[in-house]
C-alpha cells in the first residue's frame, strides 16, 4: 500500500473514532453525520490514490464513487450515499442554508450515517488486505 493511501485510511479511521465518540449525544447528530460523510470520502480518496488516479479536490461522495466504482469489489447502498452527500453542507450550517428541509439529522438517521460509514472504512480495509495478500502471493 501506498503511504499516501495509508494517509488517507488514517484520517478516515479518525472521522470514524470521532462518530463513535459522539453517537450517544442527541445534539452532536450534525457532527456525526459531519464526520460520517468524512470518512467515506477519505476512504474513496484512499482508493483513487491507491489506483493512481487523478484526486480531484471535490467532497461529493456521488462523483467520487463514480471514480471508484469499477475498483472496488464491494456494493454501495446509493440511497445512503445520496444522505451522506446531502449532509456535508446541512451539518455544518442552520436549516434552510444547508441541504437537509430539517436542519439536521435525528438520530436514528445518525446511526444509520454511522454504521454506513463504518461498513465503507471496513469494506475498503478489507479490500486493501486481500489485493495486499494477492500481491505477495505473486511475488
Amino acid at each position: 500500500m501506498k503511504p499516501i493511501t495509508q494517509q488517507w485510511l488514517n484520517f478516515a479511521e479518525k472521522d470514524l473514532k470521532s462518530c463513535n465518540n459522539n453517537i450517544k449525544d442527541i445534539f452532536l447528530t450534525n457532527i456525526v453525520a459531519f464526520h460520517c460523510q468524512q470518512t467515506v470520502e477519505k476512504c474513496y480518496k484512499a482508493i483513487i490514490e491507491e489506483n493512481g488516479l487523478r484526486l480531484k479536490r471535490i467532497h461529493s461522495l456521488l462523483k467520487l464513487y463514480k471514480t471508484i466504482k469499477p475498483l472496488i469489489n464491494f456494493d454501495i447502498d446509493i440511497e445512503k450515499l445520496e444522505l451522506l452527500d446531502d449532509v456535508y453542507t446541512s451539518s455544518r450550517y442552520p436549516a434552510g442554508i444547508g441541504l437537509m428541509s430539517d436542519g439536521e439529522p435525528t438520530m436514528k438517521q445518525a446511526k444509520e450515517m454511522y454504521e454506513f460509514a463504518k461498513q465503507i472504512y471496513n469494506n475498503t480495509i478489507e479490500m486493501f488486505a486481500k489485493q495486499d495478500n494477492e500481491d505477495q502471493n505473486t511475488e
